[in-house]
């Protein structure tokens, strides 16, 4: 498994985060997901890397960031993780994109294409980036997949809602976790914006993954 942990600069935003809220880094061959999925492609090819097996996650802006760049190259990220993030094209300035974290608005959405399989996570306490942005993201996923079969599951700390195809292949998962805020669930104490006593977003991410590559395999 090689993991790259993409670092934005305080020069290209002041609060070291991506800028997922202008349009000229929401679209393909420009801006942050040109750079970012050069990057990707870089690594896959320096370490032999196949198609299918690479996938993209953040927190937070980083989520966000993730969701834009599963639409925008679903020809190098696989599959995506979106924690306490927001659907691509919530936003087109700085209000926007506090407003959309408050609450999310009438999203642009996608008409049609295939969906992106995704899994997300998001705090019911979070007051930073509102949950029902978790929504919005999986709407925007699902894509042209509008009669999904839906199903729930309970995880210790977490309420888990299932969204398979026709064939039963599972697209996406939405895990609302109980009583956290904004912050990666089962992360290291010692890190930044973490909660070590929530699930382990980062196992369940890897696990989703892998289980889509196996799929794909199959």
């Amino acid at each position: 498994l090689v993991v790259i942990y993409a670092d934005q600069t305080r020069v290209a935003n002041q609060m070291g985060c991506w800028n997922w809220f202008r349009p000229e880094d929401q679209g393909r061959d420009a801006g942050e997901p040109a750079l970012l999925s050069h990057l990707a492609r870089q690594v896959a090819q320096e370490f032999g890397i196949g198609e299918g097996s690479v996938y993209v996650a953040g927190l937070s802006a980083g989520g966000a960031m993730a969701a834009i760049l599963g639409q925008t190259y679903p020809d190098v990220f696989s599959a995506v993780g979106v924690h306490s993030g927001l659907a691509a094209g919530s936003a087109r300035d700085v209000a926007s994109a506090f407003a959309a974290m408050r609450g999310p608005g009438a999203s642009p959405g996608r008409s049609g294409g295939a969906p992106v399989r995704t899994i997300v996570f998001h705090g019911t306490a979070d007051s930073t980036v509102a949950s029902a942005n978790a929504d919005a993201v999986i709407e925007d996923a699902l894509g042209a997949l509008r009669h999904a079969e839906i199903r729930d599951r309970s995880e210790t700390g977490a309420t888990v809602t299932l969204f398979s195809d026709e064939s039963g292949a599972i697209m996406a998962e939405k895990w609302s976790l109980g009583g956290v805020a904004h912050a990666w669930s089962g992360g290291s104490a010692e890190g930044s914006y973490t909660d070590p006593t929530g699930p382990d977003a980062s196992v369940e991410m890897v696990r989703f993954f892998l289980a889509h590559q196996a799929e794909e395999q199959r």
